[in-house]
């Protein structure tokens, strides 16, 4: 018995980065990308000084638009499908994984998408991660979609109605409560 216990917590690490692919963000070289900084990674370094402006401008955004981000997100920039296949994003053009850290697919390559996806890294920061997973979507995807000011005039359906709604409630709250308020939406 005690051996098939050591066998399975031998084997579940494993298990885990080969199924779960989200999990690849905590040690994003393992999946090929390379790391020039602590918090940028990418699997193209011929495009690293695109990457770190869109980092740096998309933080310095969000700093002074949302709210100050306390921990510099780890983002890792993935310029081909097969990367973001390999962290599981599938049609997505960016994931937020807690405070973990960020992934962005070749289609998130935008100011806005990854401004999106800092705004989330706060959220999980200002509220706390399981806090973002259960609060309503259109406080947390609204707030993402509106205040990353992402310029599509109209979003495909629930986003569209959480962006409505979001900028409806934080007209009435305003910047300075916004996280205040955010705590008591349940």
């Amino acid at each position: 018995m005690k051996r098939i216990l050591l066998f399975i917590l031998l084997c579940l690490p494993v298990a885990v980065w080969a199924f779960v692919k989200p999990v690849r963000i905590v040690m994003p070289e393992l999946a090929g990308v390379t790391c020039p900084t602590e918090t940028l990674c990418i699997d193209d370094v011929a495009r690293s000084d695109e990457a770190t402006k869109l980092y740096d401008q998309a933080l310095q955004y969000v700093d002074t638009s949302v709210g100050t981000v306390k921990d510099k997100p780890r983002i890792i920039f993935c310029s081909t499908e097969a990367c973001s296949n390999s962290f599981g994003l599938g049609g997505r053009a960016g994931m937020t994984i807690g405070t973990f850290g960020i992934v962005l697919s070749p289609r998130g390559w935008t100011p806005y998408y990854v401004r999106h996806e800092v705004i989330h890294h706060l959220q999980s920061e200002r509220l706390g991660t399981i806090a973002v997973w259960r609060d309503p979507q259109w406080l947390i995807e609204g707030m993402a979609y509106a205040l990353s000011e992402d310029p599509r005039p109209v979003l495909v359906e629930p986003f569209e109605k959480y962006r409505t709604k979001f900028k409806s409630w934080y007209e009435q709250v305003g910047k300075d409560q916004l996280w205040q308020a955010a705590r008591k939406v349940k």
